[in-house]
């Protein structure tokens, strides 16, 4: 570890462990639920658990993202957190945050908004938070001794993150107009500037791990970066289709989100291109599997599956189905866990001094894991178009479709124990490892 304030990303990952933790046991809930099995519905209900789960997911990607940037940013900037002391103070303020929003939705305490659902005197503490989470990082950059692409790229990425969410907190009575602005923060978060991020971390580990020249990697990283904004902001279209407003976002949407796989695949094409121009073996294989497969599944579930049910020929039959769970599931897990999963199993090493990267049980956890999700994935789509056929093609009651399709749960329920092995499994590696070292 070069820098001793690096060690702060520990805290974040650690965060992320248990927040991950979390999530996977509040998709249980509901997994069960679907077949049948609600016996926890009084406790709690089904939008409870979906919320929980949810925003569980956005918040320890985030936490995740902010401990990458805290390991990342001193490296690139080559000096020292301006402060670590405030970044304590801020992963704390995160999770006290996140746990009274958490709470807060067992007692019906939310804005009732999907993906938004945290309550309003909550939003603010947030913006507080990571304008407080900028200002560190940006000032580190700031009076670092060089500024790089892939730091800059990081930097307007996270800087981006926080400004998009202050669109969802625009005050309306109008249901079409509380929707417009929403997507102003789920889509351009996930598939506009969080891309940004993915392709920030991802050029630092290749530089990393490959041995490829910087100037070869970033020169990519800018082809990623102008990908990203010629499809992901226009793409917000796709989820303007049937909410009220104007026609012309069926043609817009149409379009853009058509070319938005292009992105994920110059990801692909990216990550792979330069192991192989690398030509060296990895001192951490674990770590490279995580970034390559990041990039190949984030292409499979971002990119081509989103296209698969974004047109809107077909999106007027999948629209609000589990066909949307099933691009859903892979495309947050390929393009972002992965990703935080990659930069946890590359620093890990390096911040403990123990040398565990690549026993056994990691890769048992990556293959695990990774055929788990597969498996969830191809559930959820054979769930999902039994849904459409259903209920979109045959007229069929919601609810009565829903008692139809419980039985592809029981295949979800054992797709998500084998992925969950492999969680378990990744957990248990980074126990293992201890707290971080101030050796450098």
């Amino acid at each position: 570890m070069k820098y001793k304030s690096q060690k702060v990303a520990y805290w974040f990952f650690a965060a992320c462990m248990l927040l991950l933790s979390l999530q996977v046991i509040y998709g249980f809930i509901m997994g069960f639920a679907h077949m049948g099995f609600d016996g926890l519905h009084s406790i709690i209900p089904f939008n409870t658990a979906r919320a929980t789960h949810t925003n569980l997911l956005v918040m320890w990607l985030l936490t995740g993202f902010m401990g990458a940037a805290y390991y990342i940013i001193p490296e690139e900037a080559e000096r020292e957190l301006v402060s670590v002391r405030l970044a304590y103070v801020q992963l704390i303020a995160l999770l006290v945050v996140g746990v009274t929003a958490i709470i807060g939705f067992h007692f019906n305490w939310w804005e009732g908004r999907k993906f938004l659902e945290i309550p309003r005197p909550l939003d603010y503490l947030v913006v507080v938070d990571v304008l407080l989470f900028i200002y560190l990082i940006g000032a580190t950059i700031w009076k670092g001794k060089r500024y790089t692409t892939t730091s800059m790229v990081l930097f307007f990425g996270l800087l981006m993150t926080a400004l998009l969410y202050l669109p969802g907190m625009i005050p309306t009575d109008s249901q079409t107009m509380d929707s417009f602005w929403r997507w102003w923060v789920v889509h351009l978060w996930v598939e506009g500037v969080w891309e940004l991020i993915m392709g920030a971390i991802l050029s630092f580990l290749l530089i990393k791990q490959t041995g490829v020249d910087r100037e070869v990697i970033e020169k990519w990283l800018y082809i990623i970066v102008g990908f990203t904004f010629l499809s992901g902001i226009l793409g917000t279209g796709h989820h303007y289709y049937y909410i009220g407003t104007p026609k012309y976002w069926l043609m817009v949407g149409g379009v853009f989100s058509a070319l938005e796989p292009l992105a994920f695949l110059a990801m692909a094409i990216y990550a792979i291109a330069m192991a192989k121009k690398g030509g060296r073996s990895p001192d951490n294989k674990t770590a490279l599997h995580w970034t390559i497969g990041c990039s190949i599944l984030s292409f499979v579930g971002a990119g081509f599956l989103g296209f698969a049910h974004t047109l809107p020929q077909v999106n007027m039959y999948t629209h609000g189905t589990l066909v949307t769970a099933m691009h859903g599931h892979m495309a947050f897990w390929g393009a972002y866990a992965m990703l935080v999963l990659a930069i946890i199993s590359y620093s890990m090493p390096i911040m403990t001094g123990r040398k565990l990267q690549d026993t056994p049980m990691n890769m048992f956890a990556f293959w695990t894991s990774n055929i788990g999700m597969v498996a969830m994935t191809v559930a959820f789509g054979v769930a999902g178009i039994a849904q459409v056929y259903l209920e979109r093609k045959l007229g069929l009651d919601f609810l009565g479709v829903q008692k139809e399709i419980e039985v592809h749960f029981f295949g979800l329920i054992l797709a998500a124990s084998l992925f969950t092995l492999g969680i378990i499994a990744f957990i248990w590696n980074f126990i293992r490892f201890g707290l971080p070292s101030d050796q450098r």
